[in-house]
């Protein structure tokens, strides 16, 4: 959700050709704002999810990795009841988390979007959500709200991102295309990135 306690960086600044450049690394500063990258530019940056590119990650990785696998396991059985429910990939639900809460069931945005999958209250209300802290509840609405939206886009996983963060009002605002919103476009390609990510290492 736009607003969400997460942000992404550089995400498009590095060529695939580039050594570690699958690889995604993550800080969260003295606000408690996560931010995401490829290239990582001073060592506060940890290896999160390694890419399916066999590179070494650059020395700034050095102070070890997020035990990213361990957080997202902890909801593995709940994302893939609410995937398979939804006729999803697993690996998008667990993306679309990672990168709206990392893995945080108690996260809350400046705008009041709450849980894993940062539910906005008006959505939480539209799917029926009582507790939008609870996981279930938190990750079978996220999960059924973006299946709608794939429906609403003609499977276009693009749209259907950009307008969970953004909304479907901003991307019909804009044409249907992706609103011209820094975090938006920012957000959509860093889930994308995951989602390849959690393919590969679910192969």
């Amino acid at each position: 959700m736009l607003g969400r306690v997460l942000a992404v960086s550089a995400f498009l600044s590095a060529s695939a050709a580039q050594a570690g450049s699958a690889d995604i690394f993550a800080f969260t500063d003295a606000t408690g704002v996560t931010h995401f990258t490829n290239v990582p530019t001073s060592d506060v940056y940890r290896l999160v999810a390694k890419g399916p590119v066999d590179a070494a990650p650059p020395p700034s990785a050095s102070v070890g990795p997020i035990n990213w696998t361990a957080r997202g396991e902890s909801y593995a059985r709940l994302i893939d009841r609410a995937a398979k429910s939804a006729r999803l990939q697993p690996a998008l639900i667990r993306a679309v988390i990672a990168v709206e809460s990392a893995f945080n069931p108690r996260a809350v945005s400046r705008v009041g979007a709450q849980g894993l999958m940062q539910l906005h209250p008006d959505t939480a209300r539209r799917y029926g959500v009582g507790d939008a802290f609870d996981p279930e509840q938190n990750v079978g609405a996220g999960t059924r709200y973006l299946r709608d939206l794939l429906i609403r886009y003609h499977d276009n996983l693009e749209l259907a991102l950009a307008a969970y963060n953004a909304g479907e009002s901003a991307v019909d605002r804009h044409g249907g295309q992706i609103p011209p919103y820094r975090e938006t476009r920012e957000y959509v390609p860093a889930v994308l990135r995951l989602y390849r990510i959690f393919l590969t290492q679910a192969a």
